[in-house]
């Protein structure tokens, strides 16, 4: 008898977080390594934020809390989904949890059972698939294009749908890409949707508040309110609030839904750190003034990081709506060799030769499903990322 779990088998490291191990590695080797490949903000958590913490602790908020959430987060939290999202969701309907991955595998534990179905467009954030087959259920991948800019069409979904589909799971905008559905994009893919009632839908917002120019973000059960009591609607503080490390995740959907997460958390952390949810009643409730700040600089850095790959020799890298990642295709490089004989044969060969030549770590595009591409990711300095892109524009133009 094996002692290891056979679920364990069908589940494969983080290619995010081992590239980031890899970068980490090299440093203490004494190599000088710049690394794009973590999905985490550079900016401190608001001071009013850290403030609220603080003061939670000397209220003698150590307690453990309920395991849905405390009562003023769970309030807020439905506030914010109408507010921002003009979603009617009562505090009754909102459970929080330690980060939003403890959400989607709360949800997905709850619901899949072996051989449920679940959808998810390519390229996808690593985690979605390993979830799913932990659970026990099968990711149905559906591959999209830079030439529809990453994003899921409703003819392609339609015919991904089977009687075994349980979820469908949106990222808008998106990691890796960075893609963002307009309004009128989730209204065509939501009609497919409407034709079949065994379909859920798990939206993950996370990066709403990240989005630049003049894109305007929506969300799936905002647009088509039909698909409201089957949505689940998640959200967190980490990204736009630079919280990554304060593990604080929530969602809000149906009443059984709701209830069976409850049912697991409870037998899991019995809720998430009590003195973080306090800080997120802060940052949910407290100024936003930071919001512009942060979207402005991302922005610039967006601008930068594109025109600057644009310019590589043997990389195409699109303009995308939102989040903090670019996703260039560097098709053009495959079957070239580096200077030193090399042959880049794939994606991971590229990723892996710009670390070892240049001391830049992004993250293979395959990893999230779509290759040959790859990730960088955008949350540094406009000095660091000028650097890297530099770097990665001389190593392109070394390959022969």
């Amino acid at each position: 008898m094996a002692f290891i779990a056979d679920a364990l088998s069908r589940v494969k490291p983080s290619a995010t977080i081992a590239v980031t191990q890899k970068a980490r590695d090299l440093k203490a080797q004494g190599r000088e390594v710049i690394s794009l490949s973590v999905g985490e903000p550079d900016f401190d958590t608001p001071t009013h934020i850290c403030d609220a913490a603080v003061e939670a602790i000397r209220r003698g908020e150590t307690r453990y809390p309920p395991v849905l959430g405390i009562p003023q987060l769970r309030e807020a939290v439905a506030k914010k989904f109408k507010r921002e999202n003009g979603l009617d969701y009562k505090a009754s309907d909102v459970i929080v949890a330690t980060g939003g991955k403890h959400i989607l595998f709360n949800a997905f534990l709850a619901t899949i059972n072996p051989g449920d179905e679940v959808i998810v467009p390519a390229p996808y954030w690593v985690s979605y698939p390993e979830m799913v087959a932990i659970c026990g259920g099968t990711t149905v991948f559906v591959d999209t294009t830079m030439e529809h800019g990453f994003k899921l069409q409703a003819a392609d979904l339609e015919r991904a749908i089977t009687p075994r589909t349980k979820w469908l799971v949106l990222n808008s905008p998106s990691n890796p890409s960075g893609a963002a559905y307009t309004h009128d994009e989730l209204k065509q893919v939501a009609e497919v949707l409407l034709r079949h009632p065994q379909v859920h839908i798990l939206t993950d917002d996370i990066y709403e508040h990240l989005v630049y120019g003049d894109f305007k973000f929506a969300t799936i059960a905002q647009v088509e309110p039909g698909l409201f009591d089957r949505t689940l609607t998640m959200n967190g503080v980490s990204k736009a609030y630079a919280m990554t490390g304060w593990r604080i995740g929530f969602a809000a959907g149906p009443a059984a839904l709701i209830k069976a997460m409850d049912m697991l958390q409870g037998q899991q952390t019995s809720g998430a750190c009590s003195i973080a949810q306090w800080a997120a009643l802060a940052a949910l409730e407290g100024p936003q003034d930071h919001l512009a700040v942060f979207r402005k600089a991302f922005q610039e850095r967006r601008d930068l990081v594109v025109s600057m790959l644009g310019q590589a020799k043997y990389l195409q890298c699109p303009s995308p709506e939102g989040a903090f990642y670019v996703f260039p295709s560097c098709k053009e490089a495959i079957g070239r060799k580096t200077p030193e004989g090399r042959v880049i044969e794939s994606d991971v060969d590229f990723v892996t030769a710009l670390l070892e030549a240049e001391g830049v770590a992004v993250v293979q595009g395959s990893a999230f499903g779509t290759g040959p591409n790859f990730r960088v990711s955008y949350a540094a300095s406009n000095a660091t990322l000028e650097d890297a892109c530099t770097k990665i524009q001389r190593f392109c133009a070394s390959l022969v």
